[in-house]
């Protein structure tokens, strides 16, 4: 009897997420859909072009629904499923923030089973590239292929300055009733500036069913955890052959870009794109590069 119900819960969720698939959505359209895992209720959006792997977007610290590029999450729609999530806590998913990077990676799996897959493609961006590294050491099966975005990696040098620095530019966020990614993402010439204000505004054009803002509480938890992974031991990052693509701006003050070098050079299987003149955010600024790049690394 458990098997049968299983079975047919499994299938009720697969025409969920069919019947979502298929209309002609835009990110500022697909619906919100919610899948149970890991005793959570999250909070997820599932469109594009159907096949066996999907692509898990894994997004930034604080990150709710509404703080993908619909850019880049229509382009990689067009190609392939693309499937971008809340972590626990956050937005219209339940539970309480945890309390780790792993805590977070075991979040992830528990969410990717639950849609019913074995095997994902994942793009992730800042704290998304740290999660999606504790996946790979847990379950490395489950990640066939990985872009890694304006991230590091677990011990890198200079990622425990992002609690001071994110603290620092929310503060100048509230003093210039701008939003804190201007300044943590972009560089403060006219250049960064300008694909500051774009990027933002591309955040704006979902005008009905936005996500719910994200609580004070959750940055406190999210940059302590982010602190205690960036200080613990370095992971051996040669022991996973799979395909990795990297990307970052030449200049990001949030996850230093040397860090993406030295992923490069261990990761065994892995390509370097450093994009000039950008920071943090390189691939929003240069999604119009950054697109193409990506969607053939994912499709070949």
């Amino acid at each position: 009897m458990k098997r049968i119900f299983f079975l047919t819960i499994l299938i009720i969720l697969k025409m969920n997420t069919t019947k979502a698939q298929s209309g002609n959505y835009t990110y500022a359209t697909v619906p919100t859909q919610f899948v149970n895992a890991n005793g959570i209720k999250f909070a997820y959006r599932s469109y594009g072009k159907t096949g066996d792997i999907p692509v898990i977007y894994f997004n930034h610290l604080t990150a709710n629904l509404d703080n993908c590029d619909p850019r880049i999450m229509d382009a990689i729609a067009a190609n392939r499923q693309i499937i971008s999530f809340d972590y626990r806590g956050i937005g219209a998913t339940t539970g309480r923030q945890g309390e780790s990077i792993a805590d977070m990676a075991k979040d992830g799996i528990a969410f990717i089973h639950a849609l019913g897959y074995n095997q994902v493609d994942i793009v992730a961006f800042s704290m998304g590239g740290f999660i999606t590294q504790e996946i790979l050491l847990a379950e490395p099966q489950l990640v066939r292929k990985a872009v890694l975005a304006g991230t590091g990696p677990r011990g890198g040098e200079g990622i425990p300055a992002v609690v001071s620095r994110t603290y620092s530019d929310i503060f100048k966020g509230l003093l210039t009733f701008r939003d804190p990614k201007f300044y943590l993402f972009f560089n403060q010439n006219k250049i960064g500036k300008a694909a500051a204000r774009d990027f933002l505004s591309r955040l704006k054009e979902r005008k009905e069913n936005r996500d719910k803002k994200v609580k004070l509480y959750v940055l406190k938890k999210q940059l302590k955890a982010i602190k205690v992974w960036a200080n613990e031991k370095p992971m051996d990052l040669s022991v996973f052959k799979l395909p990795v693509f990297i990307a970052n701006g030449d200049n990001d003050r949030m996850v230093p870009s040397t860090l993406s070098n030295y992923m490069a050079k261990r990761f065994p299987n892995a390509q370097l794109k450093v994009y000039p003149d950008s920071g943090h955010g390189g691939i929003f600024q240069y999604h119009e590069e950054f697109i193409p790049q990506a969607i053939e690394f994912l499709n070949k």
